[in-house]
């Protein structure tokens, strides 16, 4: 499965969001799991267990550092599909039949 999530802390000093989602992302990194990192999210892909328990590591991490988090979750699950972040990707660009910012 592929699982596209998002971690905000809430209740900050500023506006900023590259420091405390530099600690999630190291979790995410260490985890072994396949990701990609968008301007708005990150998609991960695995199994069910670890990609769940992953997104309560980040989670929990962030809500050490911040009284307020809000953890969004996407979840698409294809019985027997593998490499998916990348193939869908390359399936929408080969039907587009042209180059797209990726």
């Amino acid at each position: 499965m592929i699982v596209e999530f998002s971690v905000f802390p809430l209740g900050g000093k500023g506006t900023g969001l590259g420091r405390p989602l530099a600690t999630v992302l190291r979790l995410v990194d260490d985890s072994g799991l396949d990701y990609r990192l968008g301007p708005m999210c990150t998609v991960v892909e695995g199994d069910w267990d670890p990609v769940m328990a992953l997104i309560k590591k980040c989670h929990r991490a962030m809500s050490r550092e911040h009284v307020r988090v809000i953890t969004s979750i996407k979840i698409d699950d294809r019985k027997g599909a593998r490499g998916r972040i990348e193939g869908k990707v390359r399936s929408v660009v080969r039907k587009a039949r042209r180059a797209l910012k990726v």
